[in-house]
């Protein structure tokens, strides 16, 4: 069993309040969950406007499918177009 965990960091230029946010960061969420069927939650800058972190883990048989599942969630991510990818990083656990 392999446990990938990527974040990613966004900005969302066009967002002018929490609410405007908050709408951009649940509809990516739930898109991405259930098409790649990754756990995926917000994990930091919670109060801030134009800026979000999201943390997705990723359990897999092999590292080589989790890897590619991740790099595909975060390639949907990017080319979204309500936010720009800042930075990504992972990790196995």
């Amino acid at each position: 069993m392999v446990v990938l965990v990527g974040e990613v960091q966004l900005h969302m230029p066009e967002s002018q309040s929490l609410k405007d946010k908050r709408q951009v960061v649940k509809s990516l969420k739930e898109r991405v969950r259930n098409r790649f069927n990754v756990s995926i939650a917000e994990v930091d800058y919670i109060d801030l406007w134009q800026r979000c972190a999201i943390g997705i883990a990723v359990v897999s048989t092999t590292r080589a499918h989790a890897e590619e599942t991740l790099s595909t969630a975060v390639q949907f991510i990017e080319t979204d177009g309500r936010a720009q990818l800042l930075e990504f990083t992972s990790e196995v656990v």
